[in-house]
């Protein structure tokens, strides 16, 4: 997968950005072509390799998030068999079409985690455009009502303009707390939608979260605490001199900044 530049997603990120109160909404918007590269292509035969078959193989999506609200009189949507024994309909993905989306995950998210082994069945397939805008705008007007309010027709004009919304399919990644890179202590929500236009061979990628600003400063104060505790007994240990207790005491006024991001994806 190929970062593909945009100087209009580049202005769409720096404002998507918003500290309201005491809770902090990072989110960005990424384009990627679908055309293999190197590491794509040994991943992929690796993958083939170790279910078998070939790259139009389906394989099964865990339910949208939207029939976890309603579903739909339709279509019941189902992990397990039901009681009778019939199993429920549920939508599928290629193995080729499911490789694109880890790949756009490890490109976005390297090299702080690796989503190698992720499953089909920790992505699932939005019902309709409307249905993932309406949710998207529900979280960020939620918490950020007047600042998004003016970012609003910029952003999905934006992606409408790379990516086509229309003719995308729209899938999203929901895995477990272990696995999830937003999974960090105050992390109030999270989203992970991939637009997929299978005529460009292009996928955008937009991922946001909002996390308490207040449980975020005082992880970093207690991580900071600790470097600063350890570096004191290293050096404490190291010499009983006059020398290591100055050395000390200087130590104890550095505060290290901690790498917030390198808590790595549990897929291995």
């Amino acid at each position: 997968m190929k970062l593909l530049e945009s100087s209009r997603f580049e202005a769409i990120n720096a404002s998507l950005c918003f500290e309201i109160g005491d809770c902090k909404i990072v989110g960005r918007i990424e384009s990627y072509s679908c055309k293999m590269v190197g590491s794509d292509k040994r991943l992929f035969k690796s993958m083939n390799a170790e279910a078998g078959g070939g790259p139009n193989d389906l394989q099964a999506l865990s339910p949208p998030q939207s029939a976890l609200i309603s579903q739909s009189p339709n279509r019941v949507y189902s992990r397990s068999q039901s009681d009778d024994g019939e199993g429920h309909l549920c939508d599928t993905i290629s193995r080729k079409t499911l490789f694109h989306l880890i790949g756009t995950l490890n490109a976005s998210f390297h090299p702080d985690y690796d989503f190698s082994q992720a499953k089909s069945d920790e992505f699932s397939k939005e019902p309709s455009l409307d249905w993932v805008m309406s949710s998207v705008d529900s979280n960020l007007f939620a918490m950020a009502n007047q600042a998004y309010s003016a970012l609003r027709p910029h952003l999905w004009a934006a992606m409408d303009s790379e990516i086509t919304l229309a003719e995308c399919d729209i899938f999203s990644y929901n895995p477990d707390l272990v696995s999830d890179p937003y999974g960090e202590d105050g992390c109030l929500w999270s989203f992970n939608y991939f637009f997929y236009n299978r005529r460009l061979k292009r996928i955008v990628f937009f991922t946001c979260r909002a996390v308490s600003a207040n449980s975020f400063e005082y992880g970093q104060d207690e991580l900071e605490h600790e470097m600063n505790m350890e570096m004191e007994e290293e050096c404490a240990a190291s010499s009983g001199s006059l020398l290591g207790g100055i050395l000390s005491k200087q130590l104890h006024f550095c505060s290290p900044v901690p790498d917030q991001n390198m808590n790595q994806h549990r897929h291995h």
